[in-house]
């Protein structure tokens, strides 16, 4: 029987579309030996910078309602040493890798993009979520000239790996952003980076996490991230990796209908790390009892 499940973005076939989000499950090496990575569509692996990034001080990650608020400062290991000490153990496994990257300048997202497109990963994807310093502290991801500027730049250095985008939803038109970056010759976009959101204790009357702010994640956001991918696929014409809150199998079909090519997990890693292959099992069978040859044939199937 073929696989319903095989997913081809930008020329890359992965065995499935789960891929696992950014931030969410390290470098994978960390899950190694609570899931079999193998039988994943693809990792995308933990922010990585220019030079190494200890993060926000603790405490930086807390629970929500139907969720998770996290102000982790985007902590890793930097770009040599991902080269050196994790990518050689991640490629041991037969999955897919997607190396996520950020800057504090354009000049550090260039020099990031080049040197990541020259290893042994199948595609980047670019955090443009970031705050620009050269800016006044903007982020990239929230001023559609920034966008584009930034995009465009690490485009030119970027010739032998698909590139991603992944746009924040804190902004009031997500489509003008996803025009921006593929304007800008993004292969694909993926949706959504987290919202905004913060916690206050009431007792001590100060916020739960030591950076004030974090981003929300987790089964909350799902609705919104939905509806960005939905604003996205009637703008755009690249593919949408979707994301934001998915925690079953149904939750990948809405993503789907609403005009995803794929998807990715994260919060739901942290509830349970073998929910992938629960989510994988259940959309075969799902497709399988549709008589759908292939999940690709649900992208943009939503009827209004």
């Amino acid at each position: 029987m073929n696989n319903p499940l095989i997913t081809e973005i930008c020329g890359v076939k992965f065995n499935n579309p789960l891929i696992m989000a950014s931030g969410t499950f390290g470098y994978g090496l960390e899950y190694s030996e609570l899931i079999d990575l193998n039988k994943i569509g693809g990792i995308s692996v933990k922010g990585i910078s220019l030079n190494e990034v200890k993060g926000n001080p603790m405490p930086r990650i807390m629970e929500t309602h139907a969720g998770m608020l996290n102000a982790i400062g985007l902590q890793n290991v930097g770009v040599e040493k991902f080269i050196s000490e994790k990518l050689p153990k991640i490629k041991k496994y037969n999955t897919r890798i997607i190396a996520n990257f950020w800057g504090k300048t354009v000049d550090e997202y260039v020099k990031v993009a080049e040197i990541l497109d020259k290893e042994d990963v199948d595609m980047l994807e670019m955090n443009i979520s970031c705050p620009n310093i050269k800016e006044g502290g903007i982020a990239f991801g929230t001023d559609p000239r920034m966008t584009f500027e930034v995009v465009s730049e690490a485009r030119k250095t970027v010739n032998n790996k698909p590139l991603v985008v992944k746009l924040s939803p804190n902004v009031s038109n997500i489509s003008i952003f996803g025009r921006a970056a593929e304007d800008a010759g993004a292969d694909a976009v993926s949706a959504i980076n987290t919202l905004l959101g913060m916690s206050i204790n009431i007792n001590t009357r100060k916020p739960f996490l030591s950076n004030v702010t974090g981003g929300l994640s987790g089964p909350a956001i799902k609705p919104v991230a939905v509806k960005m991918v939905y604003d996205l696929y009637k703008t755009i014409s690249i593919p949408i990796i979707g994301i934001g809150g998915i925690m079953n199998y149904k939750d990948v079909i809405e993503f789907y209908l609403a005009g995803a090519n794929a998807v990715q997990i994260g919060t739901a890693n942290f509830v349970d790390p073998e929910i992938t292959l629960e989510i994988i099992k259940d959309l075969e069978n799902y497709c399988n009892e549709k008589k759908i040859a292939n999940i690709s044939q649900l992208s943009g199937g939503i009827l209004t």
